[in-house]
Protein backbone atom coordinates (compact mmCIF):
# COMPACT_ATOMS: atom_id res chain seq x y z
CA UNK A 1 0.00 0.00 0.00
CA UNK A 2 1.08 3.64 -0.89
CA UNK A 3 0.77 5.54 1.98
CA UNK A 4 1.73 9.36 2.37
CA UNK A 5 3.75 8.85 5.80
CA UNK A 6 5.46 5.78 6.39
CA UNK A 7 8.04 7.21 9.16
CA UNK A 8 6.26 9.42 11.88
CA UNK A 9 7.71 11.62 14.47
CA UNK A 10 4.63 11.98 17.31
CA UNK A 11 4.56 14.71 19.78
CA UNK A 12 2.60 13.79 22.68
CA UNK A 13 2.31 16.90 25.46
CA UNK A 14 2.19 15.17 28.83
CA UNK A 15 -1.09 16.58 29.63
CA UNK A 16 -2.62 14.17 27.69
CA UNK A 17 -1.22 11.42 29.59
CA UNK A 18 -2.44 13.09 32.62
CA UNK A 19 -5.75 12.20 31.37
CA UNK A 20 -8.60 14.41 32.94
CA UNK A 21 -6.67 16.33 35.51
CA UNK A 22 -3.68 18.70 35.27
CA UNK A 23 -1.15 16.57 37.13
CA UNK A 24 0.23 13.06 37.24
CA UNK A 25 -0.22 10.31 34.85
CA UNK A 26 -3.48 8.74 34.26
CA UNK A 27 -2.96 5.17 33.33
CA UNK A 28 -6.19 4.42 31.44
CA UNK A 29 -5.51 7.43 29.29
CA UNK A 30 -2.39 5.95 28.43
CA UNK A 31 -3.32 3.32 27.93
CA UNK A 32 -6.07 4.28 25.31
CA UNK A 33 -3.77 6.10 23.15
CA UNK A 34 -1.03 3.64 23.16
CA UNK A 35 -3.64 1.13 21.88
CA UNK A 36 -3.76 3.33 18.91
CA UNK A 37 -0.17 3.79 18.24
CA UNK A 38 0.62 0.07 18.76
CA UNK A 39 -2.28 -0.54 15.72
CA UNK A 40 -0.79 1.82 13.40
CA UNK A 41 2.75 0.35 13.94
CA UNK A 42 1.36 -2.91 13.65
CA UNK A 43 0.46 -2.15 9.69
CA UNK A 44 3.79 -1.02 9.43
CA UNK A 45 3.88 2.45 10.00
CA UNK A 46 7.72 3.49 11.28
CA UNK A 47 6.53 5.03 14.63
CA UNK A 48 8.83 7.53 16.61
CA UNK A 49 7.82 9.79 19.26
CA UNK A 50 8.87 12.69 21.83
CA UNK A 51 6.73 13.16 24.48
CA UNK A 52 7.01 16.28 27.08
CA UNK A 53 6.57 16.59 30.74
CA UNK A 54 4.01 19.44 31.55
CA UNK A 55 2.19 17.04 33.77
CA UNK A 56 4.71 16.53 35.94
CA UNK A 57 6.95 20.00 35.96
CA UNK A 58 6.91 22.70 33.70
CA UNK A 59 10.58 24.46 33.29
CA UNK A 60 9.45 27.40 31.34
CA UNK A 61 6.63 28.23 34.19
CA UNK A 62 8.68 27.49 37.46
CA UNK A 63 8.77 31.02 39.01
CA UNK A 64 10.72 29.73 42.26
CA UNK A 65 13.23 27.94 40.28
CA UNK A 66 16.18 28.78 37.96
CA UNK A 67 15.27 28.25 34.78
CA UNK A 68 18.21 26.03 33.78
CA UNK A 69 17.32 24.01 36.91
CA UNK A 70 14.11 23.67 35.92
CA UNK A 71 14.73 23.01 32.48
CA UNK A 72 16.46 19.82 33.56
CA UNK A 73 13.67 18.76 36.19
CA UNK A 74 11.28 19.00 33.66
CA UNK A 75 14.04 16.48 30.80
CA UNK A 76 13.56 14.16 33.82
CA UNK A 77 9.74 14.69 33.60
CA UNK A 78 9.68 13.67 30.00
CA UNK A 79 11.51 10.05 30.78
CA UNK A 80 9.04 9.26 33.40
CA UNK A 81 6.39 9.41 30.79
CA UNK A 82 8.74 7.84 28.14
CA UNK A 83 8.75 4.71 30.92
CA UNK A 84 5.02 5.00 31.08
CA UNK A 85 4.16 5.02 27.32
CA UNK A 86 7.21 1.86 27.19
CA UNK A 87 5.16 0.15 29.68
CA UNK A 88 1.96 0.51 28.23
CA UNK A 89 3.18 -0.29 24.72
CA UNK A 90 5.18 -3.23 25.41
CA UNK A 91 2.18 -4.84 27.67
CA UNK A 92 0.17 -4.73 23.97
CA UNK A 93 2.80 -6.64 22.51
CA UNK A 94 4.36 -4.00 20.81
CA UNK A 95 8.44 -3.85 20.78
CA UNK A 96 9.96 -0.35 22.22
CA UNK A 97 12.83 1.42 22.69
CA UNK A 98 13.72 4.77 24.83
CA UNK A 99 16.54 6.57 23.98
CA UNK A 100 17.36 9.70 26.57
CA UNK A 101 19.69 12.87 25.64
CA UNK A 102 20.63 13.05 29.11
CA UNK A 103 22.64 9.48 29.62
CA UNK A 104 20.92 6.83 32.33
CA UNK A 105 21.99 3.64 31.52
CA UNK A 106 19.75 1.56 33.71
CA UNK A 107 16.91 2.78 32.39
CA UNK A 108 17.59 3.82 28.72
CA UNK A 109 19.16 3.90 25.70
CA UNK A 110 21.81 6.88 25.26
CA UNK A 111 19.96 9.23 21.84
CA UNK A 112 21.96 7.44 18.86
CA UNK A 113 20.58 8.48 15.30
CA UNK A 114 21.83 5.50 13.41
CA UNK A 115 20.60 2.75 16.41
CA UNK A 116 17.37 4.71 16.36
CA UNK A 117 16.77 4.55 12.33
CA UNK A 118 17.36 0.88 12.95
CA UNK A 119 15.50 0.75 15.67
CA UNK A 120 12.66 1.43 13.79
CA UNK A 121 13.69 -0.52 10.73
CA UNK A 122 13.17 -3.43 13.08
CA UNK A 123 9.29 -2.43 13.62
CA UNK A 124 10.27 -0.93 17.21
CA UNK A 125 8.95 2.27 18.50
CA UNK A 126 11.21 4.76 19.51
CA UNK A 127 10.11 7.28 22.20
CA UNK A 128 12.84 10.26 22.90
CA UNK A 129 12.90 11.73 26.07
CA UNK A 130 14.93 13.89 28.02
CA UNK A 131 14.36 16.65 25.48
CA UNK A 132 17.71 18.02 23.64
CA UNK A 133 19.43 17.37 26.90
CA UNK A 134 20.11 21.33 26.57
CA UNK A 135 18.01 23.72 28.73
CA UNK A 136 16.26 26.54 27.43
CA UNK A 137 14.82 23.91 24.36
CA UNK A 138 11.02 23.58 24.24
CA UNK A 139 10.38 19.44 23.67
CA UNK A 140 8.40 20.70 19.97
CA UNK A 141 12.07 21.82 18.83
CA UNK A 142 13.42 18.63 20.24
CA UNK A 143 10.40 17.00 18.07
CA UNK A 144 11.80 18.81 14.82
CA UNK A 145 15.11 18.22 15.64
CA UNK A 146 15.02 14.16 16.27
CA UNK A 147 12.84 14.38 13.16
CA UNK A 148 14.83 15.67 11.03
CA UNK A 149 17.66 13.38 12.28
CA UNK A 150 15.83 10.30 11.51
CA UNK A 151 14.71 11.31 8.18
CA UNK A 152 10.62 11.54 9.32
CA UNK A 153 7.72 12.29 6.66
CA UNK A 154 5.67 14.07 9.15
CA UNK A 155 5.58 15.43 12.70
CA UNK A 156 2.07 14.75 14.23
CA UNK A 157 1.43 17.04 16.70
CA UNK A 158 -1.30 15.27 19.19
CA UNK A 159 -3.83 17.62 20.71
CA UNK A 160 -7.04 17.88 22.51
CA UNK A 161 -8.48 20.30 19.74
CA UNK A 162 -9.39 19.26 15.67
CA UNK A 163 -6.67 21.45 14.47
CA UNK A 164 -5.34 25.00 14.07
CA UNK A 165 -7.27 28.09 14.96
CA UNK A 166 -6.68 31.40 14.09
CA UNK A 167 -7.58 32.41 17.85
CA UNK A 168 -8.01 29.54 21.31
CA UNK A 169 -11.49 28.16 20.21
CA UNK A 170 -11.48 27.37 23.58
CA UNK A 171 -12.06 31.28 24.42
CA UNK A 172 -13.33 32.38 21.48
CA UNK A 173 -16.14 30.65 19.86
CA UNK A 174 -15.87 32.68 16.54
CA UNK A 175 -12.63 31.03 16.23
CA UNK A 176 -12.19 29.84 12.66
CA UNK A 177 -10.21 26.58 11.90
CA UNK A 178 -7.74 26.35 9.31
CA UNK A 179 -7.19 23.27 7.22
CA UNK A 180 -3.90 24.28 5.96
CA UNK A 181 -1.48 26.95 6.37
CA UNK A 182 2.42 27.58 5.71
CA UNK A 183 5.03 27.72 7.97
CA UNK A 184 6.09 31.27 7.18
CA UNK A 185 1.91 31.74 8.36
CA UNK A 186 2.40 29.86 11.34
CA UNK A 187 5.38 32.24 12.34
CA UNK A 188 3.38 35.19 11.47
CA UNK A 189 0.55 34.66 13.02
CA UNK A 190 2.63 33.77 16.27
CA UNK A 191 0.34 30.52 16.70
CA UNK A 192 0.95 28.98 19.94
CA UNK A 193 0.57 25.11 18.31
CA UNK A 194 4.57 25.05 18.23
CA UNK A 195 7.06 27.37 19.43
CA UNK A 196 9.29 29.25 16.20
CA UNK A 197 12.18 27.18 16.29
CA UNK A 198 10.02 23.78 15.92
CA UNK A 199 8.44 25.28 12.92
CA UNK A 200 11.58 26.92 11.66
CA UNK A 201 13.59 23.87 11.76
CA UNK A 202 10.66 21.81 10.05
CA UNK A 203 10.91 24.39 7.50
CA UNK A 204 14.05 24.01 7.05
CA UNK A 205 13.95 20.54 6.65
CA UNK A 206 10.48 20.54 4.65
CA UNK A 207 9.19 18.10 7.11
CA UNK A 208 5.25 19.16 7.68
CA UNK A 209 3.27 19.28 10.79
CA UNK A 210 0.37 17.66 11.35
CA UNK A 211 -2.32 18.58 14.11
CA UNK A 212 -5.39 16.62 15.54
CA UNK A 213 -7.11 15.44 18.10
CA UNK A 214 -5.94 12.48 19.65
CA UNK A 215 -8.67 12.04 22.12
CA UNK A 216 -11.00 10.95 19.43
CA UNK A 217 -10.57 7.67 18.91
CA UNK A 218 -9.29 5.98 15.94
CA UNK A 219 -8.38 9.44 14.83
CA UNK A 220 -4.56 7.92 14.38
CA UNK A 221 -5.46 5.11 12.11
CA UNK A 222 -7.77 7.68 9.71
CA UNK A 223 -4.90 9.77 9.35
CA UNK A 224 -2.19 7.12 8.90
CA UNK A 225 -3.77 3.74 7.49
CA UNK A 226 -6.82 5.45 6.29
CA UNK A 227 -5.45 8.49 4.46
CA UNK A 228 -8.29 10.85 5.69
CA UNK A 229 -7.32 14.53 6.05
CA UNK A 230 -8.51 15.22 9.51
CA UNK A 231 -6.93 18.25 11.78
CA UNK A 232 -4.79 20.90 10.11
CA UNK A 233 -1.57 20.84 7.99
CA UNK A 234 1.78 23.13 8.32
CA UNK A 235 3.24 23.12 5.24
CA UNK A 236 5.16 24.60 2.57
Amino acid sequence: MNRKYNKILLKLSGEILAGGGHFGLDYDAIRGICEEIAEVAKEGIMVSMVVGGGNIIRGAQTKYIERAQADYMGMLGTVINALALQDALESLGQPTRVQSAIEMRQIAETVIRRRAIRHLEKGRIVIFAAGTGSPYFSTDTTAALRASEIGADCVIKATKVDGIYDKDPEKYPDAVKLPHITYMDALSMQLKVMDAAAFSLCQDNDIPIIVFDVLKKGNLRRLLIDGENIGSIVSR
